[in-house]
């Protein structure tokens, strides 16, 4: 029996962490353990709990490592800890998966379809110039889109902010057509009355969903949002655990949920959730503007789940100014996008092989990466 001998931390561009770890015969294993603009936090939270719970360990064992970095601790749940514990767990499946030479979708129960539809971010934080990135992406073979609904936005805002963001969506939808899917993305910026104008402005132009309509820490509002729309309801990235998911499931106003895989726990606890999901006819979307480690992570659950709808991915997505998601793999053909589809990596473990060379090139350079700070004109605090 091999044991978890060391492990390795690389902040790198744009706003990535990678875990990398290390057994005793030499099987290695990567993670994407990150909150954007915490990098440094989640770091000393990995560290920890490599330190105090995985090193010397069979990393076989999956479901009681991740038990044990749940619940040794005391305390638990939030983004810092659930986001530490989801780069170790996909780090942990890597391995088992290259131990037993098979994909991780295989380990948890083979493929429900043969390939997994993405779509492409337009538009950036502040949506703009969507139409011409609109065509674009559809003329280079995507299927699916989505953009933000609005920029910052005021607790009760005028209604030329609705205006504009009705006429963003109408002039996407033009360039389009009715064939392709175009997700809107509230973002959490609008409080519950604005939900509720915007989604029903918006209707007429039938987007795929709405995403984040409101913060999670409203949910207890999505029934009544969902009452004044037939819009399917999107959220989830910031939800961390199955007993987060709980909730919204229950009271049946969501009709995608929407995951992180470096945030919720890892593969283990985003393969749970999905089911729930599954037992209330809702749809698995699982939330990605990371780099190819968490997206891998991703497609392996999309691949084993029956109700997987679409997944997010950031190629060229506006936050990767300075490096991309193929940059750091070895074979970037492995997310070759055809026909606004991925293909199921086959390859053991997470179905990537990590440029180590590039990785610590990059670990080399000043990672800084933080969330803007937007303010309303009277100088308050927006949500960003």
């Amino acid at each position: 029996m091999t044991r978890i001998a060391d492990y390795e931390l690389f902040e790198v561009p744009p706003r990535w962490l990678f875990l990398r770890v290390e057994t005793a015969d030499g099987t290695v294993g990567w993670g994407e353990p990150v909150v954007e603009g915490r990098a440094k936090t989640v770091r000393a939270a990995v560290e920890e709990l490599m330190d105090n719970y995985l090193l010397g360990e069979d990393p076989t064992d999956i479901e009681d490592h991740w038990q044990t970095m749940y619940r040794g601790g005391f305390y638990r749940g939030g983004p810092v800890l659930m986001s530490a514990i989801a780069g170790v767990d996909q780090a942990l499946w890597d391995i088992k998966g290259k131990q037993l030479g098979a994909p991780v979708h295989e380990l948890l129960g083979g493929n429900a379809r043969n390939r997994v539809r993405v779509y492409q971010w337009i538009g950036g934080d502040r949506p703009s110039e969507v139409a011409d990135e609109a065509r674009q992406k559809v003329d280079a073979g995507f299927t699916a889109l989505k953009m933000n609904a609005v920029s910052e936005l005021e607790r009760i805002d005028d209604p030329a902010s609705v205006q504009a963001a009705v006429d963003r969506l109408c002039e996407v939808r033009e360039a389009v057509g009715d064939e392709v899917d175009v997700g809107v993305d509230f973002h959490g910026r609008a409080t519950k009355p604005m939900a509720k104008r915007l989604a029903a402005a918006l209707e007429p132009h039938e987007p795929m969903f709405v995403e984040e309509p409101v913060l999670p820490e409203h949910n207890d509002a999505l029934p009544e949002i969902a009452a004044h729309t037939t819009i399917p309801i999107a959220t989830g990235e910031r939800m961390y655990s199955r007993w987060d998911f709980r909730d919204v499931l229950e009271d049946g106003a969501v009709d995608v949920i929407q995951p992180d895989l470096s945030h919720a726990g890892g593969i283990t606890e985003v393969n749970k959730i999905a089911s729930m999901a599954e037992a209330y006819d809702v749809a698995l979307a699982p939330h990605c503007p990371l780099g190819p480690i968490a997206l891998a992570a991703c497609v392996q659950v999309d691949a084993c789940s029956p109700n997987a709808l679409v997944q997010e991915q950031s190629l060229n997505i506006h936050y990767n100014e300075t490096t991309d998601v193929l940059d750091y793999l070895a074979d970037p053909s492995v997310f070759e996008y055809r026909d606004g589809y991925v293909g199921i990596p086959s390859d053991p473990g997470l179905g990537i092989e990590i440029d180590e060379d590039h990785v610590r090139e990059q670990a080399e350079k000043t990672v800084d990466w933080h969330n803007p700070v937007w303010r309303h004109e009277d100088g308050s605090v927006a949500e960003w």
